[in-house]
């Protein structure tokens, strides 16, 4: 077994509940990696097409990578997937903080959560063994009561656990899975087919480091990263991911009141710079991170937040704020803690409230179906109504918790028009009119619209430290921010290929890229860590196999080429503002995802026999 690896992967029954433990090949671990691509090969192997996704038949994985747990800045993350209950395709999240590196020092690379229990229960995993407990006094219980709960039941406080809130146990289709209180693995809606299976959290405990094989290599690049990546995330440093607010609303990519804008007249109110100077306490990081890009907040009134809660990160401001018409950064705050505690995902929260607000103002909602609310948009105290009622499946919350799609179709009258989502996910918080390749990237995402493995068309319209990395894989030049070229699109199916391979290793792309430890330091770790003789090329193949994993099983499960779309509002221009006007055209835009669809090899939007045999995954096209 090659180092970084513990060579055993939990296998959890809760029908039975019977605990198995599995020892791959080391071929296994090469191939796959971990993270994204292992999720991708257990729904492939082992799910069943066309599973209603909150049934016993569904699967959740939670998987580390060969560098979680490596003492090492980004090396503190994890993933978690299954069949997504919110879009019906392939469900993927990753998660920092301490959970993952916990897992893996408790001598497991991955856990595998299969069946029903009778009765809601956690998985307790210390140092290679594993037990299944009663959970139904925890369960109802928010994150904070949760994890302090089974801390002091199993006697001790260095504990970590993931686990599910009220959403969660509610089966709100967008109910995220959370740890150490401020780490949310957030999107496709993993946090309700945990609460389907009765699990409500995995407790992990271990004292056993990750094997390195050259520990020399991997400490001199440790230092580098220590020395280099704050410096070069000084912004990440000072303002977290809120610095984006400031920057995102001059060039009119900041969202507002469901995507009808995008600068907003209250952005000063709501920006990083903002938070630093009123509510905030201290920063945080993620395990053996340098860069400590978290927030601590703390406000006494009107409202009362805990900052053991963290504090809000860019997606949450902008959806929970700005595109909520919401300039109360004290409000937002309260709902990042209310959303951490409830463990829902702040993007999708925010799209649901704001394309309710946008049907109240447009008369699809009325005061009777929201209780006697007044859903306009810039009503903070509605939005965090309306945030408990989704967690709570209360009132109109009830219909919320389906996810803008269902909810849409549901409202009918033509509220089709105000929901924003690709595959049923909501658009998280980048304006695909100001970021085109990213547009494409969402359409062809097997998540649906995500920014987590696409490009941000900003880095590359200049001669930029971003732009003279990937030069090492091709020659590019600057390019407008609008280009839609077979250059641009290149550029998105190569970053993107990356991000996919940092979901597998499983890392942080804050450190790998905009930290610019970059392509050849990375696969210098994973040499350094595994011993393995592995190249740039490698891990780029690694995330085009976990891409091409993820595309077969959306295929497999119904979804077609034409789901790669993008809802009719970013093919008009905005009304006023920086990109008053600008729009994203529709022409442009399917060239684009069939260049990306070539560079591929997916003829027609299905990969190609040719390319599967390349990736060595010919046997997943035999479940289509």
């Amino acid at each position: 077994m090659p180092h970084g690896f513990n060579g055993k992967i939990l296998r959890a029954n809760l029908s039975t509940e019977k605990l198995t433990i599995e020892e791959p090949p080391e071929q296994f671990y090469r191939q796959y990696y971990g993270g994204e691509a292992f999720i991708g090969y257990f729904l492939l192997k082992e799910v069943p097409g066309k599973i209603n996704p909150l049934s016993p038949e569904n699967k959740l994985v939670f998987a580390a990578g060969p560098l979680t747990g490596v003492p090492t800045g980004g090396c503190g993350r994890h993933s978690v997937g299954g069949k997504s209950p919110l879009t019906g395709a392939f469900g993927e999240a990753d998660s920092g903080g301490y959970w993952g590196a916990e897992l893996k020092m408790a001598g497991f690379d991955a856990i595998i959560v299969e069946g029903k229990a009778e009765k809601s229960v956690y998985i307790f995993v210390q140092d290679g063994k594993a037990s299944i407990k009663d959970a139904r006094h925890l369960w109802g219980m928010k994150a904070l009561e949760c994890q302090t709960a089974i801390r002091e039941e199993l006697g001790d406080d260095f504990i970590k656990v993931t686990y599910i809130g009220p959403a969660g146990e509610n089966l709100v289709r967008f109910a995220s899975i959370g740890n150490d209180l401020d780490a949310i693995a957030g999107r496709t809606g993993m946090g309700a087919v945990m609460g389907s299976k009765n699990l409500k959290a995995i407790a992990c405990r271990g004292h056993q480091r990750v094997s390195l094989a050259d520990p020399a290599a991997v400490k001199e690049l440790s230092l580098w990263i220590r020395n280099n990546t704050p410096i070069t995330n000084k912004g990440m440093r000072d303002f977290g991911t809120a610095r984006g607010v400031t920057s995102l609303n001059g060039l009119g990519g900041l969202p507002v009141r469901n995507f009808q804008l995008g600068s907003f007249e209250g952005a000063a109110d709501i920006s990083g710079e903002v938070m630093r100077d009123t509510i905030f306490v201290k920063r945080r990081a993620c395990f053996a991170c340098p860069v400590q890009c978290k927030r601590e907040v703390k406000v006494d009134e009107p409202y009362i937040v805990d900052p053991r809660y963290g504090g809000p990160e860019y997606e949450t401001i902008a959806a929970l704020g700005s595109n909520c018409g919401i300039t109360n950064l004290k409000a937002i705050a309260k709902a990042n803690e209310m959303s951490n505690a409830y463990v829902l995902d702040t993007i999708s929260c925010g799209m649901v409230i704001s394309f309710a607000m946008e049907c109240f103002e447009n008369g699809l909602l009325s005061t009777k179906d929201t209780g006697g609310i007044d859903l306009r948009f810039g009503n903070a105290d509605a939005m965090l109504q309306m945030l408990e009622q989704i967690s709570l499946r209360k009132g109109l919350g009830s219909l919320l918790a389906e996810g803008v799609a269902i909810a849409a179709e549901k409202i009918g009258n033509g509220a089709e028009k105000y929901a924003l989502h690709i595959k049923g996910l909501e658009l998280p918080m980048h304006e695909p009119r100001l970021k085109g390749g990213m547009g494409v990237g969402y359409a062809v995402s097997p998540t649906g619209a995500d920014h987590c493995h696409n490009m941000h068309d900003t880095m590359f319209t200049s001669d930029s430290a971003y732009l003279k990395e990937i030069k090492s894989l091709n020659y590019f030049e600057p390019m407008e921010i609008t280009d839609l070229s077979p250059k641009k699109i290149s550029i998105m199916t190569y970053y993107s290929n990356w991000i996919h391979f940092l979901n597998c290793a499983v890392c942080c792309f804050f450190v790998m890229s905009q930290g610019l430890v970059g392509f050849e330091r990375t696969a210098g770790l994973v040499r350094a860590v595994t011993g393995w003789n592995t190249s740039v090329f490698e891990i780029l193949k690694v995330g085009e196999r976990a891409a091409n994993l993820a595309r077969l099983f959306n295929l497999r499960e119904g979804l077609t080429p034409k789901d790669d779309t993008m809802p009719e509002r970013f093919f008009t221009g905005q009304a006023s503002g920086p990109l008053e006007g600008v729009r994203l055209d529709p022409g442009a835009f399917q060239k684009g995802v069939e260049y990306y669809y070539d560079m591929m090899g997916w003829p027609n939007g299905i990969p190609s026999p040719g390319k599967l045999g390349e990736l060595g995954i010919d046997w997943a096209m035999a479940g289509r």
